[in-house]
């Protein structure tokens, strides 16, 4: 079985534009996320979805210079575009991963790829959330996928993705993976100018490189990483 990380990643974020590539420490916020992805042992491919609107531009600039794939479609319908990306690089089954997630742990993804069998049309560790927000992990099935895109009738269907599953459970094999303690509290995203601030305070705070920092390491940083936002 093919599997691949796709990455959704586009400039013109409403609550804080342009932090895909946003500097901290000396390297854009995208590039994290893809080191930590590269670290992943159960993923074969790695492709970075963005639009192909002139203000996505810079990212496929990044990518291009990085190395990273990168795949140009709809702005707004991002199912779609996770739909050709499918079609292009035949992945049998696809990890979803949002942008604003630098300090996803890669582990978690390997954890949801290998609870990932015959009987999954999706695995995830959001229904319901126990890990913080920014260390979420969908693993989707390309067959059932390619039929709920169908199905897809709303704005929100296609800008989510895999919203219409959680809409209808019930006509899916839905397996939840759970952390131990309850962290969905924590935010780990960058979503917000003080998302941001957290996110740099907690880089700097690193001693060693970031992709050797477990999500139980974050969580040790985040305290004082709260103190910034005093």
């Amino acid at each position: 079985m093919k599997t691949g990380v796709i990455v959704q990643a586009r400039m013109s974020s409403q609550r804080l534009p342009d932090k895909v590539l946003t500097m901290v420490n000396g390297k854009p916020l995208l590039q994290y996320l893809l080191e930590r992805l590269t670290h992943c042992s159960s993923i074969d491919q790695i492709v970075v979805a963005t639009s192909e609107d002139k203000s996505d531009d810079p990212i496929a600039v990044f990518c291009h210079e990085y190395g990273a794939l990168c795949f140009r479609g709809p702005l707004q319908n991002v199912a779609k575009r996770f739909y050709m990306v499918l079609e292009k690089y035949n992945l049998d089954a696809f990890v979803r991963v949002c942008c604003d997630s630098p300090m996803l742990d890669q582990k978690l993804i390997d954890q949801g790829v290998k609870l990932f069998n015959r009987e999954c049309d999706l695995v995830t560790n959001t229904l319901p959330r126990s890990y913080p927000v920014g260390q979420s992990v969908e693993v989707i099935r390309t067959s059932t996928f390619e039929k709920v895109y169908e199905k897809m009738s709303r704005p929100d269907h296609f800008e989510h993705v895999t919203k219409y599953y959680y809409e209808h459970s019930d006509e899916f094999r839905i397996k939840n993976f759970s952390n131990d303690k309850d962290l969905s509290s924590y935010r780990l995203v960058v979503d917000t100018p003080e998302d941001l601030k957290r996110i740099e305070k907690i880089i700097g705070s690193m001693t060693r490189p970031h992709t050797e920092y477990s999500l139980d390491d974050l969580i040790e940083l985040y305290p004082s990483a709260k103190k910034v936002l005093c």
